[in-house]
């Protein structure tokens, strides 16, 4: 079963304001929500607690955090926002 996946503006610009090398890993990570959208046995992606809808959030290379929602039925993943990992904790603590 695989997943569209979409990126928003937003995060599109904020990848694209980034080294070369920086943009690849982040690209890389990202295209594995293709196959598995899901939090695993691995840490990286987790389901966060919000009332109103479901928000994951997948760390990647100890660097970024991308905040994307998984359409089900749709079978689509948008990634919403991608920022360092230290603007996520500010923004939103440690969730």
């Amino acid at each position: 079963m695989r997943y569209k996946v979409f990126i928003s503006k937003k995060a599109l610009e904020f990848l694209d304001s980034l080294p070369e090398k920086s943009q690849r890993i982040i690209k890389d990570k990202l295209s594995s929500l293709v196959n598995n959208p899901y939090p695993g046995e691995r840490g990286d992606k987790k389901k966060l607690k919000l009332p109103d809808y479901e928000l994951y959030r997948m760390h990647i290379a100890r660097s970024y955090t991308a905040f994307y929602r998984i359409y089900k039925d749709e079978k689509v993943v948008k990634i919403l926002d991608i920022m360092t990992i230290e603007e996520a904790h500010k923004r939103y603590g440690r969730l």
